[in-house]
């Protein structure tokens, strides 16, 4: 089925007229653009998942939402979507693609820009490249309110730039001493980032594949505590997502929790976490600049050009 955004194929449902809306610019009163880095200590925790569903429940009321897959090199969310772009990060900076071009519409009318494979290409950019890159992305912020980015798991570099320089970061954990473990890992690198600034970025935890909502809430106190103790940083607790047996069938389909079992307990615990993050939006500052997705380009590689 057609996808005005070329990809080779698209088996979400989106039609053309879906896809048309999604690269239209928005209006210039639209509201602050939002930029959400979604984060976890070790692979396997259900980030991409918790990623695409927060994405479809945010476009249902009414936001235009893109998910960057920053997990650069291995395509978890066009293969949960089970959609293949043609076009992906790496032909934007590489290839003479435009924006507009590599966002591509899944279901429920979301964007996505696929990390793709060959973005190793990313990691020594040269000054002129770094500056193409920062422009390019600034055209986002016309295209989204929301921007979600599913970076990939673990430590590397790319991950800290996109967690150092986020202003919302949603860590996800479970509670498997490796996740926690991980977890605290992964926050533990971040006052070393010269780029970190604890005043500005909101780190909150979701507690994924719990027992009850009291075992999520235990898993925060546990973690928050030793990250304050030893870090002096400080998480919040957004919320948590229990175990849904329904989660693997979703994906064994390439479809969305939300859309495959909307009426899933995980599903509606998504539905919850979305609500929460808008309801938190309206304490949002329309004169801060440093949200969007050029604020959030702009800081990475200035912390990147300032450090060769």
């Amino acid at each position: 089925m057609g996808c005005s955004h070329d990809c080779d194929s698209c088996s979400s449902g989106c039609s053309d007229n879906k896809a048309e809306s999604m690269i239209k610019p928005l209006n210039a009163a639209s509201s602050v653009k939002r930029v959400i880095g979604v984060v976890s200590g070790k692979g396997g925790v259900g980030k991409s998942n918790v990623s695409v569903n927060l994405a479809i429940q945010m476009s249902r009321m009414g936001k235009k939402t893109v998910i960057l897959d920053a997990d650069f090199g291995l395509a978890n969310i066009e293969i949960m979507l089970g959609i293949r772009p043609r076009y992906n990060l790496a032909d934007m900076m590489f290839r003479g693609r435009e924006v507009k071009d590599i966002i591509c519409t899944g279901p429920e009318g979301i964007g996505f820009i696929s990390g793709g494979s060959g973005l190793r290409e990313m990691t020594n950019l040269n000054r002129d490249q770094i500056l193409s890159l920062v422009r390019m992305m600034y055209e986002l912020d016309h295209y989204a309110d929301v921007v979600i980015i599913d970076t990939g798991a673990g430590i590397s570099d790319a991950v800290i730039e996109l967690v150092a320089s986020s202003s919302e970061v949603l860590l996800v954990a479970t509670p498997e001493p490796t996740s926690i473990t991980d977890a605290y890992a992964l926050l533990k690198t971040l006052p070393r980032h010269n780029g970190f600034d604890p005043t500005a970025t909101s780190i909150k935890m979701i507690g994924n594949r719990i027992q009850s909502y009291e075992e999520g809430r235990e898993l925060y106190l546990k973690l928050n505590t030793v990250v304050n103790k030893f870090l002096g940083m400080d998480m919040d607790y957004l919320g948590a997502i229990p175990y849904d047996e329904r989660l693997p069938k979703a994906v064994m389909q390439q479809q969305p929790l939300s859309l495959a079992f909307p009426d899933a307990p995980a599903a509606r615990a998504m539905l919850e976490l979305a609500l929460v993050l808008e309801d938190e939006k309206k304490e949002i500052s329309p004169m801060d600049t440093t949200r969007g997705i050029a604020g959030l380009f702009t800081k990475v590689f200035k912390h990147q050009f300032r450090s060769r």
